[in-house]
């Protein structure tokens, strides 16, 4: 995809690590000037460096919607027009039920769903038409794992906008999305709060469950992300992608 998206400007939240990074990357080889977000200035600077001069990095919590509603405000007042977003940034907390807290449950609807639903509603002044909007799913809506009621439940809602957006944006030239990882090797593993050799542990018992046997990459999530948003996938409409090693299919 060199090139492709010369000329055009794409926005990935959570741009500063694992997937997003990768696909803001990714949209930068390909042509595209990057906006990414991210609550950590430092890491946001440093993957801002790596996106080009012309790259704009913003500091804004998914979960805010005062912050998207800033985010897109800023855009505008710089006359940045968006043809792509990719709706990366979100949070997984797992908890067997009886353990679930309201406030763990409030947080990941914030971030998962909330936030990023009225962060689109805030961008449709800046989108063009033909505009691809893609949503960072996950195979979690599916599968039926334990302790993963809260993400699983707001990543089936953020898979369910998909649809819903679709029908309602495709007269304003939008296309939206979805790409559903399974297990990809990111540093989201690291944030779970567990001992070391427990991360191993978790890691090995997951990957045993991939028909594959390995994980997946950021870099292969990314390629799924530029594909949807390219103009080569315009007859695609309100579908999900699924990316996971055979792990939901077989």
């Amino acid at each position: 995809m060199a090139h492709i998206f010369a000329g055009k400007v794409a926005l990935v939240t959570g741009g500063n690590s694992g997937i997003g990074l990768a696909t803001a990357l990714a949209f930068a080889n390909a042509g595209a000037r990057v906006v990414i977000t991210g609550r950590d200035r430092t890491t946001l600077d440093k993957s801002a460096a790596q996106l080009g001069n012309q790259a704009i990095a913003v500091q804004s919590d998914s979960g805010s919607v005062s912050d998207g509603n800033k985010l897109a405000a800023l855009l505008q007042q710089q006359g940045v027009k968006l043809d792509a977003v990719f709706l990366n940034a979100g949070i997984s907390k797992f908890s067997p039920v009886e353990a679930m807290e309201e406030q763990t449950w409030d947080m990941t609807f914030n971030t998962n769903v909330k936030g990023p639903y009225f962060l689109i509603k805030a961008l449709l002044p800046i989108l063009n038409s033909g505009a691809a909007i893609v949503l960072n799913g996950s195979i979690n809506a599916h599968i039926g794992m334990p302790n993963t009621t809260a993400y699983a439940a707001s990543k089936a809602a953020f898979i369910s906008l998909a649809k819903t957006l679709s029908a309602e944006l495709l007269s304003r030239g939008i296309r939206v999305n979805v790409v559903s990882p399974g297990p990809i090797r990111t540093p989201l593993y690291d944030r779970l709060g567990f001992p070391a050799e427990q991360v191993s542990e978790v890691a090995s018992n997951i990957q045993a469950q991939i028909p594959l046997k390995r994980f997946g990459t950021p870099e292969e999530i990314a390629s799924a992300v530029l594909y949807l948003a390219a103009p080569e996938s315009a007859f695609i409409v309100g579908t999900e992608l699924v990316a996971d090693g055979g792990m939901s299919q077989l």
